[in-house]
């Protein structure tokens, strides 16, 4: 039989009333002929409960225990699932990661996919089981002990199965229907897209867009696997939601696709650094170690051989950053005057392959934020996107001028 896999979110299982509500969803598909692989995540603030118990118990905690409590919230929803499919007279089991076995790196709270074996699964489909309910965001390290993938790993969880069992697609069940040209929440034009590119996706995973994990794009795009997104909560067939895949399966390609924001950014600027060859290394290297997520960058024109460095990055690691860098000028690796950081910035991007092949967006877009008063602090841009950072009082006014500006209301 042909393999589906079927990934249901926290607020798709978030009590026993919507996991039948999702098992139902999961018989229909049994019923049009799939084997399905149904990927759970824990139920809706289940995860976090567990965390908060972690770290009450031990502020200094052994990555190993953490990780085989936060896993336990999938276990249950696994099992749940798989009781209720049963009552439903549907053939299904669960499997927790270290069952499938689903191998890891040793990473642990961020552990890697190395390996998905189908033996197992496949074994059980050829003796007659329907539904294989996997537990997400959990795995097994080669030395045995229980690994969790990060934040988001259930998303990931289930692009891997789909990858490793050649399925059809990837159905990721959310409380949205869909991918939008940006959150609806603050503009009420939105629309939601018919189908969106893997490039496109990525773009808007890692600018700010909650819909999908980062990680999990990144896995459809290298495999090639269709993933579409829809809502557990409406009654859905083969053309609700959004498909996310390749660039080739869309017809008609928007010049932008979607709006996209970060409120939570930070603009840092190292005042009058050394301009001089190694000196981007020497800053940048130790913010890497400290686990600072640089993203924007903007160097000044030198003068007297001294120069501004500016980076933007999230709001909660400007205290790191401000660390790694007084190190490095405490150990005379960078010697710089002032380290300057603004707290109230946020990032607005415009994401759309139509891009390549489109001259003037960034004059557009330009062009829109000065109509209404905002200026640009930083522009960065790639082949598909183009991201500013602005006041953070104007990020709002900005999402909704930009989707006036490229008529995404028309999009779809």
């Amino acid at each position: 039989m042909p393999v589906l896999v079927m990934k249901f979110g926290g607020t798709s299982v978030a009590d026993l009333a919507r996991i039948r509500n999702a098992a139902e969803k999961v018989k229909r598909e049994v019923e049009q002929g799939y084997d399905v692989i149904v990927v759970v995540s824990a139920m809706s603030g289940k995860t976090n409960e567990l965390v908060g118990w972690v770290e009450q118990t031990s502020p200094l905690f052994d990555a190993r225990e953490y990780d085989a409590v936060v896993s336990s919230g999938e276990n249950v929803t696994a099992g749940l699932m798989a009781l209720t499919l049963q009552e439903m007279d549907v053939p299904a089991r669960s499997w927790q990661g270290w069952q499938v076995p689903l191998k890891t790196t040793s990473a642990h709270s961020a552990a890697r996919i190395e390996a998905i074996p189908r033996d197992n699964i496949d074994q059980k489909f050829a003796e007659g089981m329907k539904v294989a309910v996997v537990a997400g965001f959990q795995g097994i390290s080669s030395e045995g002990r229980i690994t969790t993938l990060g934040r988001g790993g259930s998303d990931t969880t289930a692009v891997a199965f789909a990858a490793a069992f050649d399925a059809v697609r990837c159905d990721i069940y959310t409380d949205v229907d869909g991918v939008y040209t940006t959150d609806p929440r603050i503009e009420d034009k939105a629309r939601k897209l018919d189908r969106i590119a893997f490039e496109e996706m990525l773009e808007l995973a890692s600018l700010g867009a909650k819909v999908l994990q980062t990680r999990s794009v990144e896995l459809a795009m290298r495999y090639k696997v269709k993933l579409r997104v829809l809502s557990s909560f409406e009654d859905t067939d083969e053309n609700s939601g959004t498909l996310v895949c390749d660039e080739e399966d869309i017809v008609e390609q928007n010049v932008v696709s979607g709006v996209a924001y970060s409120r939570d950014e930070a603009k840092m600027t190292l005042i009058s650094v050394a301009d001089r060859p190694g000196i981007a290394a020497a800053i940048f290297g130790p913010l890497a170690k400290a686990g600072v997520n640089v993203d924007m960058i903007v160097q000044n024109i030198s003068e007297e051989g001294r120069t501004d460095m500016t980076f933007s990055c999230p709001v909660n690691q400007v205290a790191r950053a401000r660390e790694a860098m007084n190190k490095t000028k405490d150990a005379g690796e960078v010697n710089f005057r002032e380290l300057v950081a603004d707290t109230d910035v946020a990032k607005v991007s415009v994401v759309g392959i139509g891009m390549r092949s489109h001259a003037g967006v960034a004059s557009t877009m330009f062009d829109a934020l000065a109509a209404e008063g905002i200026n640009i602090r930083v522009i960065t841009t790639s082949e598909i996107k183009i991201s500013v950072l602005i006041d953070r009082k104007y990020m709002e006014l900005a999402v909704q001028a930009l989707h006036d500006a490229f008529k995404l209301e028309n999009a779809g």
